[in-house]
C-alpha cells in the first residue's frame, strides 16, 4: 500500500523517542512492501536512514546514503519531504515563542520561522503539507500525534483517504491537569475524527477513552519496538575506575520525572559514595534540577551533559551501569529498549506504557524514591542481580521487534482502506483551524 506520513521527528532531525520509533516502524512497513511518503518539518542535516530517500520540498535530492546489503529495495519504498517549520512535538506553545523570539536553543533557522505563535505554525504547515497531498497518490494517512492533526484532516478533504492517528503522547501527558486547551481542542478533534487509533499502550488506550470519550473498538494497542538488527547488538566500553554510572535520559521536563531522580540519587549516596549519576537531556527543570543538586551537595557526583544525539547517545548507554526512567506520566518510553540493546540494567515507573511488556525491569512508583533508591543500591552492589537483568533483557528483546509491530499496522491499514471504500456520501470536515 501506499502511505502519507505525517511526523514531526525523523534521523537526523531528533528531540525525542518519536523520530526512533518512526525510523523503526517505516523501515519495517518498507520491508512488507509498503510504500511511505513522510512529511516532516525542515530537515537541512544528512539522513541516518540508509533505506531511503531524503528529498526537498521541491524534489531535489539533499543527500544520499549509501544502503546496507540487502536494503536497496527499501530506498524505493520510502521517500521524506521535509516542510520549512520550527515545531517539536515537545515544545509548549509558551516555550515555542521563547525560542523564536529569543533565537535559543537547536530549533533556531531564521528561514524556517513562520512566526510566533505555536497553534499559527501548526496550521500553516498543515497548508504546507496539504500542498504535497495534492501531488502524491496514496491509500492511506497515517498520522503522529496532535500537531499532524490540521494536516491529516486537510489531505482526508482533498483525497477522501482514511486517517489512521498514531498517538505517542497526550496533553494529559505533557502537562498533567495544567493543560493548552488549544492543543487539547485539536487533540480531541484528531481523535474523534481519526477512522483508527494506533495507541501505544494500554494505559494510553484507557486514558483516550477516559478523558476524550472515544469508543474503545476504535482504539488499537501496538507497542514500539526495536528492529532484530538492534536487538542483537550488544556494546560496552572500557572504563577507568571502579565508579558505577547511573543514568537519566530525556527531556528534563515535568512529564519525565528528573525531580525524583535527584532525590533518589541523594538518598544512594548517602549509603554509596562510589556512584556518579548522569542527567543527559536538556528541558525547562533543567535549571531547577541544578539548583536541587547543589542544595544537596551532591554536585561531585552529580553531572549534567545537555542534549545528546548519535554516537554520543550510544557511548552514553555503554559507559553506563544502570539505566532509571522514573516518569510521571509515560505512554510509553522506548528509552529502556535502548539501555537493553546496551546490556544496561533497567528501573523503570510503573506510570509508564513499556512497563506493560517489560517483565525483567525492575519497577517502582515514581514518587516512591525510597524505593527507587533501595532498588538502584541492591543493582549496584549486587552484580549478579544485574547481569541476570542484563541477560533476561536480552531475550525479551527478541520478541519486541518493529517487524511484528509493522504486521499489526498493516492489518489496520487494510481494515481502515476497506471501511473507507465501502462508505457511501461520506462528507469530510476540516480542522477549524484550518478554516481561517
Amino acid at each position: 500500500m501506499r502511505i502519507l506520513m505525517f511526523g514531526w521527528e525523523f534521523p537526523p532531525r531528533m528531540s525525542g523517542g518519536l523520530g526512533t520509533a518512526c525510523f523503526g516502524m517505516t523501515k519495517a512497513l518498507a520491508g512488507l512492501g509498503h510504500r511511505i511518503t513522510f512529511v516532516l518539518p525542515h530537515a537541512g542535516e544528512t539522513s541516518d536512514a540508509p533505506f531511503l530517500d531524503l528529498v526537498s520540498a521541491s524534489g531535489i535530492p539533499l543527500s544520499g546514503t549509501d544502503p546496507e546489503e540487502g536494503e536497496t529495495e527499501l530506498l524505493r519504498r520510502l521517500t521524506v519531504h521535509p516542510l520549512p517549520a520550527l515545531l517539536s512535538p515537545y515544545l509548549s506553545a509558551d516555550r515555542y515563542r521563547s525560542l523564536f523570539l529569543s533565537g535559543e536553543g537547536r530549533f533556531l533557522d531564521t528561514a524556517a520561522v513562520y512566526g510566533p505563535d505555536l497553534i499559527a505554525e501548526v496550521t500553516r504547515y498543515g497548508r504546507a503539507a496539504g500542498a504535497v497531498t495534492r501531488r502524491l497518490s496514496f491509500e492511506i494517512i497515517h498520522a503522529h500525534d496532535w500537531m499532524t492533526v490540521p494536516a491529516a484532516l486537510l489531505a482526508r478533504r482533498i483525497s477522501g483517504k482514511p486517517i489512521i492517528l498514531h498517538v505517542h503522547s497526550l496533553e494529559y501527558d505533557r502537562s498533567g491537569e495544567n493543560v493548552n486547551h488549544e492543543i487539547l481542542e485539536i487533540e480531541r478533534e484528531g481523535l474523534g475524527k481519526a477512522d483508527r487509533i494506533i495507541a501505544v499502550s494500554h494505559r494510553t488506550k484507557r486514558m483516550i477513552v477516559e478523558r476524550y470519550g472515544i469508543p474503545q473498538e476504535k482504539i488499537s494497542v501496538i507497542y514500539n519496538a526495536v528492529t532484530r538488527a538492534e536487538a542483537q547488538r550488544v556494546y560496552r566500553v572500557e572504563r577507568k575506575g571502579d565508579r558505577k554510572m547511573v543514568l537519566f535520559l530525556g527531556r528534563i521536563t515535568f512529564q519525565k520525572g528528573p525531580d525524583y531522580f535527584v532525590e533518589a540519587a541523594a538518598k544512594v549516596l548517602q549509603v554509596l559514595s562510589d556512584v556518579t549519576f548522569v542527567m543527559a537531556g536538556a528541558g525547562n527543570m533543567m535549571g531547577q534540577m541544578i539548583e536541587r543538586v547543589g542544595e544537596l551537595g551532591i554536585g561531585n557526583s552529580f553531572h549534567f551533559t545537555g542534549f545528546l544525539q548519535g554516537e554520543e547517545i550510544e557511548r552514553i548507554f555503554s559507559m553506563s551501569d544502570l539505566y532509571v526512567m522514573p516518569s510521571v506520566s509515560e505512554p510509553f518510553g522506548i528509552s529502556p529498549l535502548e539501555a537493553m540493546m546496551y546490556d544496561v540494567p533497567v528501573i523503570l515507573s510503573r506510570q509508564s506504557g513499556v512497563a506493560e511488556i517489560l517483565k525483567h525491569a525492575l519497577k517502582v512508583d515514581f514518587w516512591d524514591v525510597r524505593e527507587m533508591a533501595a532498588k538502584i543500591i541492591a543493582v549496584l552492589k549486587h552484580p549478579v542481580l544485574a547481569g541476570e537483568m542484563a541477560e533476561k533483557a536480552r531475550e525479551e528483546l527478541r520478541k519486541i521487534r518493529w517487524e511484528t509491530a509493522a504486521e499489526l499496522i498493516a492489518e489496520i491499514y487494510r481494515e481502515a482502506a476497506s471501511v473507507r471504500r465501502n462508505r457511501n456520501g461520506d462528507r469530510f470536515e476540516i480542522c477549524p483551524h484550518m478554516r481561517k
